[in-house]
């Protein structure tokens, strides 16, 4: 498990309210403690509602139960944002806030580069390794190199389950929650 994998919520997680097809990224990955943000759960309002004098309208997303009410972000921006903390060779997270919002205001097309969560996941040592264990977690690589922010979330776990095939694509097309069907 290394930083910049991917961790794609299994079938077996469809009870958990802040889990349920989630995807996320995993940002920093020690023996002590594993954390990443759900990059595929917007939220129901922007990051202009928390952040005055933003030209561009920005989603935020629910990155997870872990300190909801603080504000996080990724990025590939590296060097242009400076503070900015490595994850792998292509994505970095946190930085200077006021260099991000004068370079979003200056250019809005970085609003693809760019992904404001409210709130991380996190776990304890070995709790992360047990739950893949016991399934309720696939591991794998990020094959999106820098494009994982321009993919519609809303798609993004149906096609991972696609992806990982056999007994997981009948989940691709199954209702969000099964007793609706």
């Amino acid at each position: 498990m290394n930083p910049g994998n991917i961790l794609i919520a299994l079938p077996s997680i469809i009870g958990d309210i802040h889990f349920h097809r989630s995807i996320i990224f995993l940002v920093k990955c020690k023996m002590k403690s594993t954390f990443g943000f759900i990059i595929n759960k917007k939220l129901d309002y922007n990051l202009n509602d928390l952040v005055e004098g933003l030209k561009p309208t920005i989603p935020l997303y629910f990155g997870g139960p872990v300190e909801p009410e603080n504000l996080f972000f990724m990025h590939t921006l590296g060097a242009q944002i400076p503070k900015s903390i490595p994850i792998d060779n292509t994505y970095f997270w946190s930085g200077d806030f006021d260099t991000i919002i004068e370079l979003l205001n200056q250019n809005e097309t970085l609003v693809k580069e760019i992904r404001f969560f409210l709130g991380y996941s996190g776990w304890d040592e070995n709790q992360l390794q047990n739950e893949i264990n016991s399934e309720a977690w696939h591991l794998k690589t990020n094959n999106y190199e820098s494009k994982l922010f321009q993919f519609r979330e809303e798609n993004l776990w149906r096609e991972q389950m696609i992806a990982l095939g056999g007994k997981y694509v009948i989940w691709a097309n199954a209702p969000n929650n099964p007793n609706s069907n």
